[in-house]
């Protein structure tokens, strides 16, 4: 179910939150309490369980993206969840200071259930996140990626076999691939 406006909004703030309180090793917040403040219902499309992304960038680079492809948790509790991890477990970074705090940008990305597609004829970029899987290696990009790094399909194909470890023309050899789309809060 589409989330409104004020429902983008709010899980920014959500995650702002869960970002500041697992960098200042503060409580964790209130899904409740925090919509309360924000003057925002806890509907049922906030509390329908999604998968969810948080993005954290710092001057324009990445800072941290962590993130549940499939809706095991509320979309509430999953951002709470991921905006802390962005913070704090990205492998890639050294965890978020208090000092970077402010000078965040939080992308929050609520994902539609995952579907398998045939190929890459029924992907569509800037549309389809995209899952690829093969054995015990996969990857996956938010749709938004594609577009920001100016790739076109096979591009785009290209680089995901390459971040799941797998020759860069792996996507044509027995690949499962699998699409989604994303919400984005703040909206683009």
């Amino acid at each position: 179910m589409p989330l409104t406006p004020t429902e983008r909004s709010y899980l920014c703030q959500l995650a702002d939150r869960a970002i500041r309180a697992a960098v200042e090793g503060t409580a964790v917040p209130d899904p409740a309490d925090v919509a309360k403040e924000a003057g925002v219902e806890l509907s049922p499309a906030l509390q329908e369980e999604r998968g969810a992304f948080v993005t954290l960038t710092l001057d324009g680079n990445l800072r941290g993206c962590i993130g549940y492809i499939e809706g095991i948790k509320p979309l509430v509790e999953a951002v709470i969840d991921n905006g802390a991890a962005a913070a704090t477990g990205d492998p890639r970074f050294e965890p978020v200071t208090a000092a970077e705090l402010d000078k965040l940008e939080i992308e929050v990305s609520a994902l539609t259930p995952l579907v398998a597609v045939d190929g890459p004829d029924d992907i569509e970029i800037g549309r389809h996140g995209i899952h690829l899987e093969k054995g015990s290696r996969r990857a996956v990009f938010l749709p938004q990626v594609a577009t920001e790094q100016g790739w076109n399909l096979n591009e785009t194909l290209i680089h995901l076999c390459l971040k799941a470890k797998l020759p860069s023309n792996g996507w044509r050899m027995g690949c499962t691939m699998k699409v989604f789309e994303a919400e984005i809060c703040p909206e683009p």
